[in-house]
C-alpha cells in the first residue's frame, strides 16, 4: 500500500499546536512507521494565540518531538522564579513596576503577588497625603494648622512634603526656623518704653511674654508693663527734711532730680541750703540791742 495517501492526525488546535502530517515525512522513507513517529517538530510556543502571555511572560519549549506536548515551561518576565510548565504562570502583579504615582511619591501595592488585583496601589506623599489607584494630591499648606504661634509668620516653601514650613519671628525677620516655632527673642526694653530718667529691665526676652518689662525710678518707685510715675515732692516727707523753722521748697519732683529740695530760714529767707536742713542760728548781738 502507498504511504502517499494523506495521513491525518487530528483536528488541528491551537492550544497543543497540533497539526496535519505531509503526505510523506522524511522519518518514513522507505518504510511507513508508527503515526507518531512521522509528526514533523512541533514548537509549543509558536502556537497562535501562545500559550504564554507575551507582554507578561517568555515561553520555552525544551522538546520539539511531535509526541511530547504540553511540555513548555511559561516564565514570568518579572521574577524568573515564577514559572509553570504547560500552562501560564502565576506572575506578580506589582503595579507600582510602572511607577504610576509621579515624581515625589511613593507607592505601595498590598496585593503585589496577586497579577489579578488592579488598582489598589497606594500612592503616598512626604506630607502623609495619599490615594489609592492613581496618583494623590499632595499640596498642602501646612501653615493652615498655625504652627508656629503667636508674634510669627509662617510659611510653607514646599506644600508636597511634610515637615518643611517656615516659622519666621514678626519682631526680628532674621529668626526662623523649619518644621517647628523659632524662638523669638525680643527685649521690650529697645523701644525705650519707659520714658526719660527710668530704668528698663526685660526680665522674659520671648516673643511670648509681652508686657512683663518694668519701669523703676531712680527713687525706687516701679511699674510693670508701663512707664512709672516718678514725680515725688521731696517736702511731703515726714519729718519734713528741713526741719522746724524753715520752709521746704520742692523745684523740680522728677524722679531724676532727687535731692535738690531748698530748705529756707523762716528768720531770713536769705539763709537757705540745697538737700538738707540750712543753719538758721542768728547772733542777734551784732545788732546791739542792748545799748538801747
Amino acid at each position: 500500500t502507498s504511504f502517499k495517501s494523506s495521513l491525518r492526525l487530528g483536528t488541528p488546535n491551537a492550544n497543543d499546536a497540533r497539526i496535519v502530517a505531509r503526505d510523506r515525512h522524511p522519518d518514513c522513507d522507505p518504510q511507513p512507521k508508527p503515526s507518531s513517529m512521522c509528526r514533523p517538530p512541533v514548537d509549543e510556543c509558536a502556537a497562535n494565540p501562545p500559550p504564554c502571555p507575551a507582554a507578561t511572560q517568555t515561553c520555552n519549549d525544551p522538546n520539539t518531538d511531535a509526541a511530547s506536548l504540553l511540555d513548555f515551561t511559561c516564565t514570568c518576565t518579572s521574577d524568573t522564579s515564577l514559572k509553570k510548565v504547560g500552562g501560564p504562570a502565576q506572575c506578580s502583579g506589582d503595579e507600582c513596576e510602572t511607577k504610576p504615582c509621579g515624581t515625589g511619591q511613593t507607592c505601595t501595592d498590598p496585593t503585589a503577588m496577586d497579577v489579578g488585583t488592579k488598582n489598589d496601589y497606594v500612592c503616598k506623599c512626604g506630607n502623609g497625603q495619599q490615594a489609592t489607584g492613581k496618583p494623590a494630591n499632595c499640596d498642602f499648606d501646612e501653615c493652615t494648622a498655625k504652627p508656629c504661634g503667636t508674634g510669627q509668620t509662617c510659611k510653607d516653601t514646599d506644600k508636597k512634603n511634610s515637615n518643611n514650613f517656615e516659622c519666621t519671628c514678626d519682631s526680628d525677620s532674621s529668626i526662623k526656623k523649619v518644621g517647628s516655632p523659632a524662638t523669638c527673642d525680643k527685649d521690650e526694653c529697645a523701644t525705650n518704653p519707659c520714658g526719660s530718667g527710668q530704668t528698663c529691665n526685660d526680665p522674659v526676652k520671648t516673643i511670648g511674654s509681652i508686657g512683663d518689662f518694668t519701669c523703676t525710678c531712680t527713687n525706687g518707685v516701679k511699674t510693670t508693663g508701663a512707664a512709672a510715675t516718678c514725680e515725688t515732692d521731696e517736702c511731703a516727707a515726714m519729718p519734713s527734711p528741713c526741719g522746724a523753722d524753715q520752709t521746704c521748697t520742692d523745684p523740680d519732683k522728677a524722679a531724676n532730680k532727687l535731692h535738690d529740695f531748698e530748705c529756707a530760714c523762716n528768720s531770713d529767707m536769705s539763709v537757705k541750703k540745697t538737700d538738707g536742713p540750712a543753719t538758721c542760728d542768728k547772733d542777734e548781738c551784732t545788732t546791739n540791742p542792748c545799748a538801747m
